[in-house]
């Protein structure tokens, strides 16, 4: 078989189980001309027992209309939000504090957000999370 060639590549980041061909999913894939409701049906079995999350799913769109999709982890700040029960982060950043989160906490997002993090290991991972909670105006306790 020959090798498809890619016409487009998308990230989008959808509530996980919701995926529909109204707006914004539609509106940024209907002009590709893939099967919106294919992809609906793709998106929300593979991410059904994620439901609540935000998660971001990359794309890939060849010539011949059809489509593959990678799911990735949730967003960092997304986590981190959710862990310590906040609705947003601080409006001044690192300078006001909105929130706390432990250091165990801190491992499980990191642990969680390893695969698509530029880290090698979880120690790496809960550095990069960290500077993130604390942009955010989240503390994180010893």
């Amino acid at each position: 078989m020959a090798k498809k060639e890619i016409t487009k590549e998308l990230t989008l980041q959808i509530p996980a189980g919701k995926a529909t061909p109204a707006p914004p999913v539609g509106t940024v894939l209907g002009p590709t001309g893939i099967n919106l409701q294919e992809f609906c049906t793709k998106y929300n079995d593979a991410t059904r027992d994620k439901m609540g999350d935000i998660l971001p799913v990359k794309i890939t769109i060849y010539e011949d209309r059809s489509f593959d999709l990678v799911i990735k982890t949730p967003p960092t700040a997304f986590l981190i939000k959710k862990v310590a029960k906040i609705k947003k982060g601080a409006t001044k950043g690192a300078n006001e504090t909105v929130g706390t989160i432990t250091k165990d906490q801190l491992r499980e997002i990191a642990e969680i957000k390893l695969p698509d993090l530029n880290a090698y290991d979880v120690e790496s991972a809960m550095k990069i999370v960290e500077g993130t909670a604390l942009n955010m105006g989240v503390k994180v306790e010893q």
